[in-house]
């Protein structure tokens, strides 16, 4: 038989439901502020300030931003980005974290000591700066992915899911013949999929989000993906100086509601893949840091 609850378990229930729910209410509430201003008209925003639902209907920050075909095709530049970048930074990081995850590896420890260097100390932006001008990737796409290709937080997580993985299925697959690259490809891979869509969001969201490296290395306007491009049309709508090559056409529209209409452009495709993703983002996560 259970027993009733006391009255102080039930208080205690009851606080921290209150609390839950005043926490997941101030998170929630100004994305919806944010969607719901960008559909709102200048005079209603100015107004009330603070908007959850529109009195009336606009659709003028979202036709400003998308005048011209340029947004479009910085939108392309960031998926083709995100893409190329995504499997080409997980083809490397399992590749590496396998490795590493070998008990077998000579010098594995000294090649985890210079990964969790990286870590704490960088180069630093001249630098970089110098070894990819120094590569050939001034101005191509390729500076976007080459110089982040491999993160060694990501690195960490990968090489401890694959530690997890009994070592009877590698036994099991050397004895019917199969090699290091099958047992990579054909064991250890399929059975690793909540740690790669894991890692996969975490790259994803890193070259969506990519800025600051389009900024220093492209100099060609039609390469700038679409946080670039963004950036610029904040800069317009507020009256500021910017470089305004290829975006002769835009027209200043009302500040505040093309700002909020960029942050929604510019989170949207995230939020659009997150929930396939997501049944595996905390599994992955956390098996993958049980290790050390």
């Amino acid at each position: 038989m259970v027993r009733d609850r006391s009255w102080a378990s039930r208080l205690f229930d009851g606080l921290n439901y209150s609390t839950l729910f005043i926490i997941a209410l101030a998170t929630i509430l100004p994305f919806i502020h944010v969607v719901a201003g960008s559909f709102t008209t200048v005079a209603e925003l100015a107004q009330k300030q603070f908007v959850l639902i529109p009195t009336v209907w606009s659709l003028d920050a979202y036709r400003y931003i998308f005048s011209t075909n340029t947004v479009f095709k910085s939108l392309l530049v960031s998926t083709g980005v995100t893409l190329a970048g995504t499997l080409f930074s997980m083809l490397l990081t399992s590749l590496m974290a396998y490795g590493l995850s070998r008990k077998d590896l000579d010098g594995r420890n000294i090649i985890m000591f210079m990964v969790l260097f990286t870590m704490l100390f960088s180069g630093g932006m001249i630098p970089t700066f110098l070894v990819v001008k120094e590569m050939g990737l001034i101005d191509s796409y390729a500076a976007l992915i080459v110089p982040t290709a491999i993160s060694a937080f990501n690195l960490i997580i990968m090489r401890n899911f694959f530690q997890n993985l009994p070592d009877g299925l590698e036994e099991s697959a050397k004895i019917d013949g199969c090699g290091d690259w099958g047992i990579l490809f054909r064991i250890v891979i399929p059975l690793s999929m909540p740690a790669i869509a894991t890692i996969s969001l975490f790259y994803a969201v890193t070259y969506w989000n990519t800025y600051f490296q389009a900024i220093l290395y492209l100099n060609d306007a039609n390469k700038w993906p679409v946080q670039v491009i963004l950036r610029q049309i904040v800069i317009l709508a507020s009256g500021l100086a910017a470089d305004t090559s290829g975006m002769e056409d835009f027209v200043r529209p009302p500040e505040q509601t093309v700002k909020m209409a960029v942050i929604v452009v510019a989170t949207l495709p995230i939020l659009l893949v997150y929930p396939f993703l997501q049944k595996h983002f905390a599994k992955g996560a956390l098996l993958g840091s049980i290790k050390g």
